[in-house]
């Protein structure tokens, strides 16, 4: 069975692609489902583009306006590129009818505010391209509406504020990366910071900025790095912060935390905070005891530790015997394990005032290397005895005089053969009449007479 297209169909395709070929401008170059007018001089979007087009490239033009509507013909578009253009500000309505939208890169542009109604519609927008513009403000409320969004770039503008309080989990619940790096963020409301989701936490880029030095900046990016996140470890360098607000006193804080070491942190009544950050090195064996010590500690009515391997541990449910909890907070371990690395936050609670606060320290216990060393020193001695054999056995040989010399073993007799049968190679002069050596631990070939054959006789000499 054989199958083609049917003629209704090829005239449809056919019909499609006149269309496409009418539609598409003569400086662009169109495909099935892209639309590509880079580096084509413009100054502002094509009236005609194709209807059925997925991407629509449109950077490194002269492009400083968009127009209403300028890509409502275009339903099914996804992509849309205008990077390295002219733009510095969009006008409302802009992205009427592309809410398909799901890639929208501004970036290399000259945008100075990002106002609320930028992005009215998008609701399917996963990334966001803003970086290198000549933003200075991101308007609160300006993301609102992007329920879609995972990746943001706000990085390498002259942003001062920005609104965290308006990223919460149901206004953004799939927000991965917010890139607010190379900016001029001085001080941040680092409330609204510790109150973002935790995927936007692990995603939030702030080096290279302006920041002023202080317990509460180091307190979040201390916890930032102790986690492992990314933009913590990945730019360890790059997170700096001036002493009194002097920018020639900048310090890299992730490297240099002895400024930090006198940090106290009140709490608040619903939040609770990290006071006098430390890290503790023991080795496997050794008994360790870490305090309490908190804005609350005089006045604290109860204490609770969580630990990496047991978990909560109170006076209530604390069954190890190895483990123990004192009036004062301090949790006490007797013989500290590999296992029991890691991070140890004891929360201090004041009923009275309804406040509590925290205290974390991270504890990291190194092997012992007791057993390592005795292996090493079985190991050497068994090479000693070693070397005393062999000495022994070379200079101290028995048998070395004649009047030793051991009997003669009865001479065993071999299988005869005929010389004239072995191949020339062999039949030497060596072979017919052997030489007799002594004082040699080896067996040794002895003539014997016989009517013109040879036996072989093995003998032991000393």
């Amino acid at each position: 069975m054989t199958t083609g297209t049917h003629p209704g169909q090829l005239l449809m395709l056919l019909c499609l692609l006149r269309a496409t070929a009418a539609t598409c401008p003569s400086m662009c170059l169109c495909t099935a489902d892209m639309v590509s007018c880079t580096s084509c001089g413009l100054s502002k979007v094509p009236r005609s583009l194709p209807a059925v087009s997925i991407t629509l490239d449109l950077s490194h033009n002269h492009i400083s306006w968009l127009n209403p509507g300028s890509i409502h013909k275009m339903p099914r578009l996804e992509n849309l590129r205008l990077s390295s253009n002219q733009l510095t500000a969009l006008t409302q309505g802009v992205f009427l009818n592309s809410s398909g939208l799901r890639h929208l890169d501004l970036s290399s542009n000259k945008l100075q505010i990002v106002e609320r109604h930028y992005f009215e519609g998008l609701w399917r927008l996963e990334e966001l391209l803003l970086f290198n513009n000549k933003i200075t403000q991101v308007e609160a409320n300006s993301l609102n509406g992007l329920s879609s969004l995972k990746k943001v770039y706000f990085s390498l503008n002259h942003i001062t504020i920005f609104p965290f309080f308006s990223i919460q989990d149901h206004s953004h619940p799939f927000l991965t990366m917010l890139d607010l790096s190379s900016n001029r963020l001085t001080r941040l409301p680092w409330e609204d910071v510790k109150a973002l989701p935790g995927l936007v936490q692990r995603g939030l880029y702030l080096h290279n900025n302006s920041l002023i030095c202080d317990c509460s900046m180091f307190s979040v990016f201390w916890h930032w790095d102790l986690r492992g996140y990314e933009s913590a470890k990945d730019f360890t360098d790059e997170h700096t912060c001036s002493l009194y607000g002097d920018p020639r006193a900048s310090i890299q804080f992730l490297r240099h935390s002895r400024f930090f070491n006198n940090c106290s942190i009140e709490s608040g009544v619903s939040l609770p905070v990290t006071v006098l950050l430390s890290k503790v090195l023991v080795t496997e064996g050794e008994r360790v005891r870490l305090d309490c010590q908190t804005s609350l500690s005089s006045t604290a009515s109860s204490f609770t530790w969580l630990s990496p391997s047991k978990g909560y541990l109170g006076v209530s449910n604390l069954n190890d015997t190895l483990i123990s909890l004192f009036p004062n907070g301090t949790l006490e371990i007797q013989a500290a394990k590999v296992n029991d690395s890691g991070l140890y936050v004891c929360t201090a609670v004041d009923s009275k005032n309804a406040q509590n606060a925290t205290r974390e320290v991270n504890v990291t216990v190194i092997a012992a290397v007791a057993e390592s060393f005795n292996t090493g020193y079985t190991t050497l001695l068994g090479c000693v005895v070693t070397m005393i054999v062999i000495l022994v056995y070379l200079y101290m040989t028995p048998c070395r005089c004649s009047s030793c010399k051991q009997p003669k073993s009865p001479a065993i007799s071999i299988p005869t053969y005929d010389p004239a049968d072995i191949p020339s190679v062999f039949a030497s002069s060596s072979m017919d009449q052997p030489k007799v050596q002594v004082n040699k631990h080896v067996a040794f070939i002895e003539p014997m007479a016989g009517e013109g054959r040879t036996q072989w006789t093995s003998e032991i000499g000393c």
